[in-house]
């Protein structure tokens, strides 16, 4: 009897030391970013390890070269945190992603615009029609495409659009292929240094233009104090960044091989920063929602509060 006891003690033992290793195993956040995003300005800088490695957190990330596609893996299961622009979410919901805004940066309107070469006869939004048009389908842009051509009194179909993503629309550009480009930060940037390149019309006073921070439902509801401390670390890079725009501009040229001018160029119009969603920002992306479905480019109308955070409804 006593060594069945001292069998059982020795199990009870082993068992509790196997239970101790799997408590204390590292858990994984796994993050998507872009070569020119916030994210691969916080993995650049390495602050959210340093922070997570306290807790035995491991820290992945995972480089996208769009933000669809980021999304598509945070559809599958790939990564649990995002960074994208307005656009993306929407065409994820639509496409049923379980997804929920954890919030949100502050507008940024001015980093994104139309374009023309400095030569062009095109000076307002309503010469642009019967012009070819590049820019990439489903971004950003492309809702401030459709938003301008309305307040200019005309229509989507007034313009011939080329879908190209950034660096295709850029050759197309040059070479005179299409008449007008909508691009974003820090292609827009590029583009007016390299080229000189003529703004027709910004995203101000027209679209509000933010970036969203994302999460998986799994992970956003299994983890509700990890997402909030990756939200909290974001609000603290974004101090950072703002008052440090010379060593932000460095190291996103880096990140992307853009000349470190380009970059300085782009932070002076882009105020970083990471807030919870309110209801005023959940009712400007519906708008955007109803916008892309009015002009057929989302087959289906969406719920965007659908996608509102478990820890904002409490």
């Amino acid at each position: 009897m006593k060594a069945n006891r001292h069998l059982l003690s020795a199990l009870a033992l082993a068992l509790g030391s196997v239970a101790s290793v799997a408590l204390a195993a590292p858990q994984t956040v796994n993050i998507g970013y872009q070569k020119a995003n916030i994210f691969a300005l916080l993995k650049y800088r390495g602050t959210l390890e340093t922070e997570f490695k306290k807790e035995g957190i491991t820290v992945r990330w995972v480089e996208f070269p769009a933000g669809p596609q980021m999304l598509e893996g945070l559809n599958v299961g790939s990564i649990d945190l995002a960074a994208t622009g307005d656009a993306p979410p929407a065409f994820a919901q639509a496409a049923k992603a379980d997804l929920v805004y954890l919030g949100h940066s502050p507008a940024n309107p001015k980093t994104e615009a139309i374009v023309v070469p400095a030569a062009s006869s095109v000076h307002s939004v309503k010469d642009l029609k019967g012009k070819r048009v590049a820019l990439n389908k489903g971004s950003d842009v492309n809702y401030l495409l459709i938003a301008a051509l309305e307040e200019a009194g005309l229509t989507y179909h007034d313009i011939t659009p080329v879908y190209l993503p950034p660096a295709d629309a850029r050759a197309a550009f040059q070479k005179g292929a299409v008449d007008a480009w909508v691009i974003w930060d820090p292609y827009l940037a590029e583009v007016e240094a390299s080229t000189g390149a003529r703004q027709v019309r910004n995203a101000e006073g027209l679209v509000p233009h933010y970036t969203f921070y994302l999460a998986s439902r799994k992970f956003a509801d299994g983890e509700p104090e990890t997402a909030k401390k990756v939200l909290a670390e974001l609000g603290a890079l974004s101090d950072w960044a703002n008052h440090h725009q010379d060593e932000a501009a460095a190291i996103l040229a880096t990140s992307t091989g853009l000349d470190k001018a380009i970059w300085q160029t782009t932070l002076t119009r882009l105020p970083y920063g990471a807030e919870r969603m309110t209801d005023k920002v959940f009712t400007e992306q519906q708008t955007l929602a109803d916008t892309f479905s009015r002009v057929k480019l989302l087959p289906v109308k969406i719920d965007v509060r659908s996608a509102t955070w478990s820890a904002d409804k409490k």
